[in-house]
């Protein structure tokens, strides 16, 4: 199937609906379901900054005859490296029937000219080791730096 059959564009509030079960798969992906899900607060804080001009956080979603299957989230910060921002493309999430079809490329794509367009100098993102099907998409499509991530919950 040919990536032209889908949309890509920005997050509409009408969207909740669709963009509510692809959240959840994407949390639950990593391990977040269930006993370990978000709470709730969270979810909704996400959904209200996607809409805040306030905030960097920004989302995409992809359409498939009007429904949507697939999102991503990214936002722009500060480096103390670049002279320009960098954009974090936090969260990358597709249907999985319509895994291998190019909505990923699609959606990390939309994120590359939405950060060219504001100014940014660099994407990146992250995934875990595991995530082998993601991988395969994401060597095509950048450079894999071999930084290992540290994180401590606070």
């Amino acid at each position: 199937m040919s990536p032209d059959r889908f949309l890509v564009r920005p997050i509409r509030q009408s969207d909740y609906p669709d963009w509510r079960p692809l959240w959840d798969g994407y949390n639950a992906f990593y391990g977040r379901s269930d006993a370990t899900a978000l709470a709730e607060d969270i979810t909704r804080s996400t959904w209200e900054r996607f809409f805040s001009n306030d905030e960097p956080v920004h989302a995409f979603v992809a359409e498939d005859a009007g429904r949507v299957v697939g999102l991503t989230h990214y936002l722009f910060h500060r480096s103390t490296t670049r002279l320009n921002d960098v954009c974090y493309l936090q969260d990358l999430f597709t249907e999985r029937s319509l895994r291998g079809l190019g909505v990923g490329r699609l959606l990390i794509h939309a994120v590359y000219e939405a950060a060219r367009a504001a100014g940014c100098s660099r994407v990146y993102w992250q995934t875990q080791v595991t995530n082998q099907a993601g991988r395969v998409l994401y060597d095509k499509l950048a450079q894999h730096l071999g930084f290992i991530v540290y994180s401590r919950e606070l």
